[in-house]
């Protein structure tokens, strides 16, 4: 009795043929996007911390319930990684690849395998943010080794990043211009 032998099947062409042509995102569109995400993080983990301040009637000040030290500083302390991991995969996945900072900058990530980013995509991409730091952040500049403009965290997560931004076209005027000899006459 023979064996039959397995083969690969590609899971859907039909999704890296739709994707085939799209500019990419240059690299200080995609930095510039980062640096946006990283400030609305940080205002969001403030507005967030506002939770944990108390006023004091008495003094009227305003202090940090049971004295909590609350402070974003990325890498310091833990509850700020997490913070982080959890606006870039909740901003990912509830916008379907566009974050703030991506959207102000024309970008979107867009998934090489699905029509939609889902939610275990954006939490690998999220934590693919910390692989492509770790060596000095050269996961970051792969972008400019490989030619489909792919990172490590792009990479974890079968993604690329696009850009949005489309050329409009001068429009003709529609009124005609008169003749300046008609005019006098």
């Amino acid at each position: 009795m023979a064996q039959k032998i397995k083969r690969y099947q590609s899971p859907d062409s039909s999704r890296s043929e739709a994707l085939i042509g799209k500019p990419l995102a240059s690299f200080l569109q995609r930095a510039i996007a980062l640096f946006f995400d990283f400030i609305a993080a940080g205002l969001s983990f403030g507005m967030l911390s506002i939770l944990f301040i108390k006023f004091d009637d008495w003094t009227g000040l305003f202090s940090l319930k049971e004295d909590l030290h609350i402070e974003f500083s990325f890498f310091e302390n833990w509850y700020s990684v997490i913070w982080l991991v959890l606006y870039f995969t909740f901003s990912v996945y509830l916008s379907n690849g566009l974050t703030l900072g991506k959207k102000l900058c024309r970008i979107k990530i867009v998934s090489l395998v699905h029509e939609r980013i889902n939610l275990f995509h954006a939490f690998e991409r999220a934590i693919g943010y910390g692989a492509s730091t770790l060596e000095f952040g050269f996961g970051f500049f792969q972008f400019f080794i490989r030619p489909d403009r792919r990172t490590i965290h792009d990479r974890i997560a079968e993604t690329i990043v696009i850009s949005t931004a489309t050329k409009k076209k001068k429009k003709k005027s529609s009124k005609k211009r008169k003749d300046p000899v008609e005019k006098a006459s």
